[in-house]
């Protein structure tokens, strides 16, 4: 357990807040910089995040946050699980934290120059080691519990592509099979796996993408939208075919499906992020669940999983919304259940649906999911009824807590 931080420590952070807000950008900037120099910690990152500059992003908003909650840290316990079951999905290990450490440190006497100060410098080692501790130590506990469940693993596993599907102009789904052929973890619903790649030309890479199968016993489905010039999500569309063998992690996240029983949920998603509500349906569409879909895509094209969802609404198991943001399907027979409609979901058309008995599950790009979360709290929903889950980092202080 991480010793708790001393007056003069939590003292000292509290008094570089300004500075953060100030040069927070810039420490993370460097501190990135230094990390992806070294070839051994380069290939645990998504370098998409860093050429777009969300990561550094990302972590200067969590570093002034643990910064204003240092007396509190109690308050970062949502942020900490979801750090540390994404670092899990990556197989990220105690050896790795130390070159986070050198890498932040450094940055920081960089950046703030002579400021940085013995004292400050002193006290930002140890506020790094105190929630370092935690993630280890929460960390090992998620590791220790992989190894132990039925079909369980830690590290990487080999598992075979043992089918794809187009499931539409977008979004391949790939179903994976281990190739030792014995039992798989149960997932929950709403988990992903983590994979090591290696993309010929490209190199090592890590992804995590969510499970979109119904958990099962014997196999995975995963279901990856192409990106405009992204390396891995290309590769997997235009070189992954049947028998492929990929590394993969046991199944990890925080964004999770909660005990179903009889109280409404909603599935509120743009573009790919339908995939973890497809393993969700998977579990409460066989129960009295009251479901409600709300899902926007471009256009018929884009849309992927419209047929499975079609049919719970025609068999009654679910109402439908799909919204079409560039081109509605024109002379398309009606589904019962299922009304569409021309453009994006906007707050006020989300204010005036909202039933405060249900729970909001909500999914897709940071934009989407601030305006679709602020809605919800301003129309009274309960922060405990609203969740949310990031494929990337956040960057966005909305989506923070």
């Amino acid at each position: 357990m991480a010793s708790p931080l001393d007056d003069r420590t939590r003292g000292i952070i509290r008094a570089c807040v300004p500075a953060l807000e100030a040069h927070g950008l810039a420490i993370t900037t460097e501190m990135y910089r230094r990390l992806l120099a070294n070839p051994a910690i380069r290939d645990l990152f998504n370098l998409s995040h860093q050429q777009n500059g969300e990561q550094p992003r990302a972590l200067a908003l969590a570093v002034l946050a643990y910064a204003r909650n240092i007396d509190n840290p109690g308050a970062m316990a949502g942020a900490v699980e979801r750090i540390a079951e994404k670092h899990v999905g990556l197989n990220i290990l105690p050896e790795h934290y130390p070159y986070v450490a050198d890498a932040l440190l450094g940055a920081i006497a960089q950046v703030l120059g002579d400021a940085a100060t013995p004292d400050i410098m002193d006290a930002w080692g140890r506020a790094y080691w105190f929630l370092a501790d935690i993630l280890i130590g929460r960390e090992e506990q998620i590791y220790v519990a992989h190894a132990a469940a039925p079909g369980g693993w830690t590290g990487w596993r080999p598992f075979s592509v043992r089918r794809r599907t187009v499931e539409s102009g977008t979004v391949t789904s790939f179903e994976l099979v281990p190739t030792d052929g014995r039992p798989v973890m149960r997932h929950a619903a709403g988990q992903s796996l983590g994979f090591r790649l290696d993309v010929p030309g490209h190199g090592p890479a890590r992804r995590n993408y969510s499970i979109s199968s119904a958990p099962g016993a014997d196999a995975y489905r995963i279901s990856v939208r192409r990106i405009d010039g992204g390396v891995v999500s290309s590769w997997l569309h235009d070189s992954v075919r049947e028998g492929t063998v990929l590394q993969v992690s046991a199944p990890a996240g925080d964004f999770t499906l909660g005990h179903p029983d009889t109280a409404p949920v909603v599935f509120l998603s743009a573009g790919v992020g339908l995939t973890p509500f497809m393993s969700m349906l998977g579990v409460v569409a066989a129960g009295k669940t009251p479901i409600r879909y709300i899902h926007a895509t471009r256009s018929t094209e884009t849309e992927a999983f419209g047929i499975p969802v079609r049919d719970l609404a025609a068999k009654g198991r679910l109402d439908a919304d799909i919204f079409y943001t560039r081109q509605a399907p024109q002379g398309v027979p009606p589904t019962p259940n299922v009304t569409t409609h021309a453009g994006r979901i906007t707050p006020e058309w989300l204010s005036g649906q909202v039933d405060p008995a249900a729970t909001y599950y909500v999914c897709g790009p940071d934009g989407f999911m601030r305006d679709m979360v602020t809605a919800l709290r301003a129309a009274g929903v309960p922060d405990g009824q609203i969740r949310y889950a990031f494929f990337g980092p956040a960057d966005d202080t909305a989506l923070m807590g």
